[in-house]
C-alpha cells in the first residue's frame, strides 16, 4: 500500500464517487477472494444484491438496467466467475443492455508467477460479447476506466463492458474524476430520412416491422402515431425481446417467424416495408429465395452500424429510434388514400382439459393479471401460444431474452422488479418460465425471497424440453421420434421454491386454475405457482 496524500483519494474512494456521479447505488455480485478489497468499508447508502451464482447476478443486473434505463454494475470473480457468467453476458450483449462488469484479478505483484485464481488473459475472456474490455495499466487509472466504461455502455448501441481490476489497486492514490456529458443517442441523416418519408408517403400498402429497439428507446407512442397516420400494418420482428407495439391494437398483424420463406409470405402484398429497431431479418432456419416480397421496397432504422452493414436488402438509416421517428413524423404526409388493413383474427377460445393446455393457462393468466403487471418470459416451448393468448400492451410490459440462451428469465425478473421498485412503478412482475429453463438458474429464487420482491413465478411444467421436441422435424426426425435427453420427469418445483424461502403451490385441475392464479398474483412478496400442462 502506498502512502496517501491528504489531498488525493484512494482508488476505492474515487471509484465510489464515480459511481455516485452516474447514479449507481446498487452492485450485483457473488463475492470472491480477489474482490474483497473492493468492498472494504462499503458505503451504507449503497446496496449489494447477492446472487448465488455468477450467471444469476448478471441476469439480475440485466433486468435492473433494462427497467431503469441506466447502466447497472455487476461484480464477478476473476476467470472462473466470468466463465460462469458468460451465458448471460452473451444475452446482455444481444439484449443491448448497458452493463458495467467488473471482475477481480490477482495482485499485480504476483501476476508474473501465474498465481492461483488469476485470469491470464482477462480482457480476452468475455470477448466478443462486450463492447469494450480493459485491465488498466496502472492502479491510478481504475476510476477513469470506470467512467469510460459507463460512457461506452450507455452509447448506442448500448451493451455490456468489462473491467478487470487487480486486488491490490484499491488502496493506491489516484485523482478525482470529473464527470462529463457524453451523448447517448444517434440522430438520423436528414437526407435519408427525407427519402424514406417520400417512399412511405407514396406507398399504397405499407407495413412496419417493430423490434426491441422501439421499446428500448421509449418510442412505442411515436410508432403508434406513425402507424395510424399511414394506416400501416404492424408486425413484430422475429425473436423480438420487447413489446414494440400494443398487441391488441387494430393495426397489429402478429409475429414474424424466424424463417425466410414465411416472412416473405406474411409480408406479401405490401409494397413498402419499414423495419424499426431490429435486424431485417433474424433467421433460425436455413432458407432460400428473396428476403422480402419482390414487389416491395425496404427501409431499416437501427442504432447498430454492424447490423445495418450485414442487412441483405434495402436501405438503412443508423439512428436512435425515438429521434428517427420524430424526424419522420415531422415530414409524413400520405399522398395516397389507404384503407385499414384487415384486423388479425381472434384465436379460438381454449377449452379446459386435464392436463391443461398451454393456451388455456395463458388465456386464464391474461384474465387474472393486473393492469400494471409486467411479464418476463423464458418459456420457449409456449412462446407461440403466449403470443396468441397473452397480449402485451407496451414497452415496459414485456421482456424476454434476445439471445435464445436459457437461464436469464428468473434472475431478470428479480432485476426488473428491483428496477421498477426504485422508480416507484406499480404492478407485479410475472416470471413466466418453462420447467427446463428454470433449472438453469433456479437458485435465483433465494435472492427473490431475501429481497421480498413482488414477483409471481409461474412454472409451465410440461416435463420436457418442448421447444426441442417440436423443433426436431426441421432436422428430419421421423414422426414421433423424440430427441434424446429432452424429457424432464419428476422435478418438484414447489419444494425447490419452499426450501429457498418462497410460498409455493401446484395446480393441475383446470377448475382450480383461476383461483390459484389470483392467489399467486395477490401474494405479498414473491411466490411460485407450478402449473402442470400437457
Amino acid at each position: 500500500m502506498t502512502n496517501q496524500s491528504p489531498d488525493r483519494p484512494t482508488v476505492r474512494e474515487a471509484f465510489i464517487r464515480v459511481m455516485r456521479d452516474f447514479g449507481i447505488d446498487t452492485v450485483f455480485g457473488n463475492p470472491g477472494s480477489t474482490e474483497l478489497p473492493m468492498f472494504r468499508e462499503f458505503p451504507h447508502d449503497m446496496r449489494y444484491v447477492l446472487g448465488l451464482q455468477e450467471s444469476v447476478v448478471v441476469g439480475m443486473a440485466d433486468g435492473y438496467a433494462q427497467a431503469t434505463g441506466k447502466a447497472a454494475l455487476v461484480n464477478l470473480h476473476s476467470a472462473v466467475g466470468v466463465g460462469h457468467a458468460m451465458g448471460n453476458i452473451f444475452t446482455a450483449f444481444k439484449n443491448q443492455t448497458p452493463l458495467i462488469i467488473t471482475a477481480g484479478q490477482q495482485s499485480r505483484s504476483i501476476l508474473p508467477f501465474d498465481p492461483y485464481l488469476f485470469s491470464s488473459q482477462s480482457t480476452d475472456l468475455p470477448k466478443p460479447y462486450v463492447k469494450w474490455a480493459c485491465e488498466p495499466a496502472r492502479a491510478a487509472d481504475v476510476p477513469l476506466a470506470l467512467a469510460r466504461a459507463y460512457y461506452i455502455a450507455m452509447q448506442a448501441p448500448r451493451g455490456p463492458v468489462f473491467l478487470s481490476i487487480p486486488a491490490d489497486d484499491w488502496d493506491n492514490e489516484t485523482d478525482w474524476v470529473r464527470p462529463r456529458s457524453v451523448s447517448q443517442s444517434i440522430g438520423p441523416d436528414p437526407t435519408l430520412i427525407a427519402k424514406l418519408s417520400d417512399d412511405l408517403n407514396k406507398a399504397k400498402r405499407p407495413a412496419i416491422v417493430t423490434g426491441a429497439g422501439v421499446a428500448r428507446d421509449g418510442a412505442v407512442s411515436r410508432l403508434i402515431k406513425i402507424a395510424e397516420l399511414h394506416q400501416a400494418a404492424v408486425y413484430a420482428a422475429p425473436m423480438s425481446a420487447r413489446c414494440g407495439f400494443p398487441e391488441r391494437h387494430a393495426l397489429f398483424m402478429g409475429f414474424l417467424p424466424a424463417m425466410r420463406e414465411k416472412i416473405v409470405s406474411l409480408l406479401s402484398g405490401h409494397d413498402f416495408i419499414l423495419v424499426l429497431g431490429a435486424p431485417a431479418f433474424t433467421y433460425h432456419i436455413e432458407g432460400t429465395g428473396p428476403h422480402i416480397p419482390p414487389e416491395a421496397s425496404c427501409w431499416q432504422i437501427v442504432d447498430d452500424a454492424n447490423t445495418a452493414a450485414w442487412t441483405p436488402t434495402g436501405d438503412s438509416i443508423i439512428s436512435s429510434i425515438d429521434l428517427a421517428l420524430d424526424a419522420l413524423m415531422s415530414i409524413s404526409a400520405p399522398s395516397t388514400q389507404r384503407t385499414s388493413p384487415t384486423r388479425r383474427a381472434t384465436p379460438p377460445e381454449p377449452a379446459p382439459s386435464s392436463p391443461m393446455s398451454a393456451s388455456f393457462v395463458l388465456q386464464q393468466l391474461h384474465q387474472a393479471r393486473g393492469e400494471h403487471d409486467v411479464v418476463v418470459e423464458e418459456a420457449p416451448g409456449t412462446r407461440a401460444t403466449m403470443q396468441q393468448y397473452l397480449p402485451m400492451d407496451g414497452e415496459d410490459r414485456f421482456y424476454t431474452m434476445a439471445s435464445g440462451g436459457l437461464g436469464w428469465g428468473m434472475p431478470a425478473a428479480i432485476g426488473i422488479a428491483l428496477g421498477r421498485q426504485k422508480l416507484g412503478l406499480p404492478g407485479r412482475v410475472i416470471g413466466l418460465i418453462g420447467d427446463g429453463s428454470s433449472m438453469y438458474s433456479i437458485q435465483a429464487l433465494y435472492s427473490a425471497a431475501e429481497l421480498g420482491l413482488p414477483i409471481t413465478f409461474i412454472i409451465m411444467n410440461n416435463r420436457r424440453y418442448a421447444a426441442l421436441q417440436e423443433f426436431a422435424p426441421v432436422f428430419k426426425y421421423k414422426a414421433n421420434e423424440k430427441p434424446v435427453g429432452t424429457d424432464l420427469p419428476g422435478i418438484d418445483f414447489v419444494r425447490l421454491a419452499e426450501v429457498q424461502g418462497l410460498k409455493a403451490s401446484r395446480v393441475e385441475d383446470p377448475q382450480q386454475l383461476q383461483s390459484a392464479l389470483q392467489a399467486a398474483l395477490q401474494t405479498e412478496g414473491p411466490c411460485l405457482l407450478e402449473v402442470v400442462i400437457a
